[in-house]
């Protein structure tokens, strides 16, 4: 469901182009590549190492937002003719461009991921690699990581591989258009296989426990000159793409578990009886039937995020779930941990090496045990320092800071006034709360709020919350509700 976006005045407009633009000063962005960078990806881009197999006769396609150009993912679905299904997918293959030790390489691993701004995409490899080069537009012949799975009818994955593959994807689709073309019947049979797949693979992840939480997103975007501050919830279409990556994922965590040299991405259960408890409560404060022996994973599919009292219970929870890792091994010593929480299984990154610096790598580990080959020593070189090198990635704190801006700037010339909101989020101390978060349906805003009167934030609750402070520039939080 989308919801009617908020424009900006000119005086807003004003003021968050210059907080954006101090935002990434504090950051320290990486924005404008050294010419020898540049330099280096025109060379790569005319001269990549293209040791590949032939796969162009299989007719990919890609699904991303419309105006998306970084494409690094693309597929063909089919069915088996002995039952199940095929899944072929491609990820761009950023290491044939990228040589170990280049200006190239070096740069990516000063900035670890891309960055997106309203105003600004800060990409990890040069636009002439990222946007062209090594990216999976259509109708043109590129170097890729070509995974193969089988699947069997229900769903499970029988068989995965991956090897190095030239591929032409036949078509840039986007998520809005795929999602109508499968809903009115109109779609190539390829891409009407995405949602029979993807609803199996659904199937797959709740019976293994997986968690997958589609809350509301808040977006902002520059569109005609102007922000646009919305909400909008996730497509079908998204989950059942996000189930083939997920696969992905898991199928290269295997791989590289089974051949003794890995960088998994991690997550611990929840296991805090003080956590859990608090959970239990909030559950019971807003009316969620929680029964004795049913899983927090299987309570949360039970769960309508439109419904303001569910969306304060995911709310809570997810700020609740450990913080996610990353994890080396090597030499077949396997660590104590491997699993991730939220997906019950272990997974890696793999599918965004166009975007994310890890995934360079995994997919050449996965490569190299597929072909039962050594790991290349360039990533052995560097495996040790991938989890410090993933830490320093900006893209959390640019997303959350660049919405804050945008709510502060929505909002800065309505200080004073009363708006109906719903409180979706309270602190720690769950049995006294006095401050927390509210939801505005209209505008678009999840804010601060504080109770003025001492009385207790009810979570859930529909309140009257009055601003108090909407200011861009604010070094404490920029936009503060108060709740009587």
């Amino acid at each position: 469901m989308r919801r009617r976006p908020l424009h900006m005045s000119g005086e807003a407009l004003d003021a968050l182009r210059s907080a954006l633009v101090e935002l990434r000063t504090e950051l320290k962005i990486l924005s404008a590549f050294p010419r020898r960078v540049l330099k280096a990806a025109d060379t790569a881009a005319a001269h990549p190492d293209l040791a590949h197999e032939d796969a162009t006769h299989l007719p990919f396609f890609t699904i991303d937002p419309s105006t998306s150009k970084d494409l690094d993912q693309a597929m063909h679905l089919e069915r088996r003719s002995g039952g199940g299904f095929r899944v072929y997918y491609a990820i761009a293959d950023v290491a044939a461009f990228v040589r170990p030790g280049s200006p190239l390489d070096m740069e990516a691993r000063d900035r670890v991921e891309t960055l997106y701004f309203p105003d600004l995409k800060v990409p990890l490899h040069p636009p002439v690699l990222s946007e062209d080069a090594a990216s999976l537009l259509p109708y043109k012949d590129r170097p890729a990581l070509l995974w193969q799975h089988d699947l069997d009818a229900d769903g499970n994955v029988t068989a995965s591989t991956v090897t190095r593959a030239m591929i032409c994807s036949r078509a840039k689709l986007s998520y809005q258009g795929v999602q109508q073309d499968i809903e009115n019947g109109t779609a190539e049979e390829s891409v009407a296989l995405l949602r029979e797949i993807g609803k199996l693979r659904e199937n797959v992840e709740i019976t293994r426990g997986g968690i997958s939480v589609h809350l509301p997103n808040q977006e902002v975007a520059l569109h005609e000159g102007s922000f646009r501050l919305s909400y909008a919830a996730t497509l079908p279409v998204e989950g059942w793409n996000e189930q083939i990556s997920l696969l992905t994922g898991m199928a290269a965590a295997q791989i590289m578990i089974d051949s003794g040299t890995g960088i998994l991405r991690t997550q611990k259960e929840q296991d805090d009886p003080h956590v859990v408890r608090r959970l239990h409560g909030i559950a019971k404060c807003l009316g969620i039937a929680w029964d004795p022996g049913v899983s927090y994973a299987a309570l949360v599919r039970t769960l309508d995020p439109k419904n303001r009292r569910h969306m304060a219970f995911l709310t809570e929870a997810t700020t609740t779930m450990p913080k996610a890792e990353y994890t080396v091994f090597r030499d077949h010593r396997t660590p104590e941990h491997t699993m991730h929480a939220a997906i019950a299984a272990p997974y890696a990154h793999c599918t965004a090496p166009l975007r994310r610096l890890v995934d360079r790598y995994t997919g050449a580990l996965c490569v190299a045990a597929c072909a039962d080959e050594d790991p290349p020593k360039w990533v052995l070189d560097a495996l040790h320092c991938l989890p410090c090198d993933m830490a320093r990635g900006k893209g959390g704190a640019a997303d959350r800071q660049t919405v804050d801006l945008a709510e502060a700037a929505v909002l800065m010339h309505r200080v004073g006034e009363e708006f109906d909101a719903a409180v979706i989020d309270t602190d720690a101390e769950w049995n006294r709360p006095h401050n927390g978060k509210v939801y505005l349906a209209d505008p678009a805003v999840l804010a601060k709020v504080t109770s003025t009167s001492g009385r207790d934030l009810c979570l859930g609750a529909s309140v009257r919350a009055r601003l108090e402070r909407a200011a861009p520039s604010s070094d404490v939080d920029k936009v503060l509700f108060t709740v009587p």
